[in-house]
């Protein structure tokens, strides 16, 4: 793996023009030794369905940091309040209103898009901080009470579009595939907008059904004709046993390529329902032909605080951390910092101005901070699919770009 400078500084932004906070919001009016009062955050995440598993892995993170921290937030004790996600506005707003009537002091989570565009005016209108740790459409604009540690969701295929604008040759084609639904399309915009270039284009994206558990063979006939105009290169946006489904397919169709995408490709256990082991078929041609993905952490980054997260996820959790569990750990820790700043007897509106004033954020991505539209200004890495020790892994090889 290449040598890469994981702390170059980011660029500094402007101020958010948020005006001073209460009087007294000081970590020293709270004493060093004498807890503040308790409070609560309220997790919205999914318990059930086809986004369990990233829901897990965001409540880990945030579990993690508090267990880190003696279980409390800048001086604060806390008591975390989770709330079922579902996967519609109806079921946000319920979570939503279910938390409100708790007394939060912020809010966190949200892994659908849908629910979080879903709840936006909502959480607006009650005037409590949302600090939102999945990825987030392009069209959740001029908002002043959600944050995102996360990514908007075209910068995926923006990193990967400016790489192989680079890597490939004007008139190399690459077949695109991805699920139906609208994070597919705000991924593709990105990279659509970053690779086509000069002469390049790619051929129309072949979008197909959008479900959590695709059928054997689903995948199949769609691959079959993108594959008849002999792709340089697969571009593909796929999560979870859609991601399995889809890999298995594209090689069992005959693609001997590179195969790029956005980092949730090979997320979570992705690689290992790939890897079938010491001389296996597909283990080979994967390292063969080879898997590149685009994302804002790689849990092999050598820097000091993911030592420490990575560390403690996998004693927590016998697991390698994820983006979705790295965003929730950041997500504690604006929080964290937020709520020191907004003094003893902090209210939700002192948190929100306060999380305007944080700067710098040392995460186990590398740092970053927010940017005018609240989301993160932060680097992006080219990871490989690779033997780490005896199984596949996602191996960071390099810096793509900064963006935000």
């Amino acid at each position: 793996m290449s040598q890469m400078n994981r702390r170059r500084a980011l660029q500094l932004l402007a101020a958010l023009g948020t005006t001073g906070l209460a009087a007294g919001c000081a970590s020293d009016s709270q004493g060093t030794d004498r807890p503040g009062s308790p409070i609560k955050i309220g997790l919205i995440v999914p318990g059930s369905g086809p986004n369990k598993a990233i829901g897990d892995e965001i409540t880990n993170g945030f579990r993690l940091f508090l267990g880190l921290n003696n279980q409390q937030l800048g001086g604060h004790p806390v008591t975390l309040v989770t709330a079922e996600e579902g996967d519609s506005k109806a079921t946000g707003k319920a979570a939503l209103d279910r938390l409100l009537k708790e007394g939060v002091l912020a809010l966190t989570g949200v892994v659908s898009p849908a629910v979080m565009l879903g709840i936006r005016a909502d959480v607006e209108k009650a005037r409590i901080p949302l600090v939102g740790s999945n990825a987030s459409p392009i069209n959740l604009q001029s908002v002043v009470y959600i944050w995102r540690t996360s990514y908007v969701l075209n910068e995926p295929g923006q990193a990967i579009g400016r790489y192989l604008r680079q890597k490939l040759g004007e008139k190399s084609k690459v077949a695109v595939f991805a699920s139906q639904n609208p994070s597919s399309h705000d991924i593709i915009e990105g990279f659509q907008r970053d690779y086509e270039q000069g002469r390049r284009k790619i051929s129309d994206p072949v979008y197909t059904p959008d479900t959590a558990n695709p059928a054997k063979g689903m995948y199949a006939s769609a691959i079959h004709k993108a594959l008849l105009r002999n792709p340089d290169a697969v571009f593909c946006n796929y999560t979870g046993a859609a991601a399995v489904s889809f890999i298995k397919q594209l090689y069992d169709e005959g693609y001997r390529g590179p195969v790029y995408a956005p980092g949730f490709l090979t997320e979570g256990t992705v690689l290992g329902q790939l890897d079938d082991g010491e001389g296996g078929e597909l283990r080979g041609e994967i390292q063969k032909f080879g898997i590149e993905t685009a994302l804002n952490y790689s849990a092999d980054l050598n820097n000091s605080a993911n030592r420490v997260f990575a560390s403690e996820y996998r004693k927590a959790h016998n697991a390698t951390p994820t983006t979705y569990a790295m965003a929730s750990y950041d997500a504690a820790q604006v929080l964290d910092k937020a709520i020191r700043l907004a003094g003893a007897e902090p209210n939700s509106q002192q948190v929100n101005l306060a999380l305007g004033k944080i700067g710098q954020i040392d995460s186990p991505r590398g740092a970053w901070q927010f940017n005018q539209s609240r989301t993160p200004q932060q680097k992006w890495y080219l990871r490989r699919v690779q033997l780490d020790g005896r199984m596949l892994s996602n191996v960071a090889v390099s810096e793509l770009d900064t963006l935000g």
